[in-house]
């Protein structure tokens, strides 16, 4: 048994995203999502709803603030579709250490820009490879869920948007230079893998690469 669609969301715009300051004061996992990135989350559970239709859902969670406040928001219009939620640690964004000046993080963004977006490894936080290892103990999981026989008939996963490359990364065993060349989904976007007559998924929604 596996799901019609495994369907990945990123995370609403939060206060992050809005104005890089707050990462001086405020912890990564804590931001909260702005008005718009509310609006984002309400959206992206009307485009799931018309994915679905009438279909069941087992979604996981990102434990962090703003992609718990994301799916209660693009839950409004998806309450009768939800059968289960599990927050997972494992499908977290990448752990950027301790509070810092964003111009620091800037400095960060671009050492790791010229080394490898993969392998550098942020100081007291981690690398992507990191990440993939994680996520990689995730998919386990979800290979076991799979086997349940009352598995719903949908997966979706919301997550951060380099958590997001990573996942695909490791189910579709791209190389690390294929992981590089994609950018980030948009906040909210709706990334859905469908499931073929072989049992195997296939990418549905196409990802900005970083020439695009």
């Amino acid at each position: 048994m596996r799901p019609n669609r495994i369907i990945l969301v990123r995370h609403g715009e939060s206060e992050g995203n809005a104005d890089k300051h707050q990462y001086r004061f405020t912890p990564d996992y804590a931001l909260m999502l702005t008005p718009k990135g509310i609006e984002q989350a309400r959206g992206a559970g009307m485009e799931i709803k018309d994915i679905v239709g009438a279909e069941t859902i087992h979604a996981y969670v990102s434990p962090y603030y703003r992609t718990r406040q994301t799916f209660q928001y693009l839950k409004i219009g998806l309450e009768a579709n939800i059968s289960k939620m599990n927050e997972d640690p494992r499908i977290r964004e990448q752990d950027w250490g301790h509070l810092r000046h964003p111009d620091d993080n800037e400095d960060i963004i671009k050492q790791r820009d010229d080394f490898s977006t993969f392998y550098y490894r942020i100081p007291d936080g981690e690398s992507g490879a990191d990440v993939f290892d994680r996520v990689s103990t995730f998919l386990e999981t979800l290979y076991r869920d799979f086997n349940k026989p009352d598995y719903p008939q949908n997966t979706l996963i919301v997550t951060h948007g380099m958590t997001l490359r990573l996942f695909l990364m490791r189910w579709f065993h791209w190389t690390v230079e294929e992981f590089e060349n994609l950018r980030n989904p948009r906040n909210c976007q709706v990334v859905v893998m469908g499931k073929k007559p072989d049992d195997k998924y296939e990418l549905v929604t196409k990802l900005r690469r970083r020439n695009d």
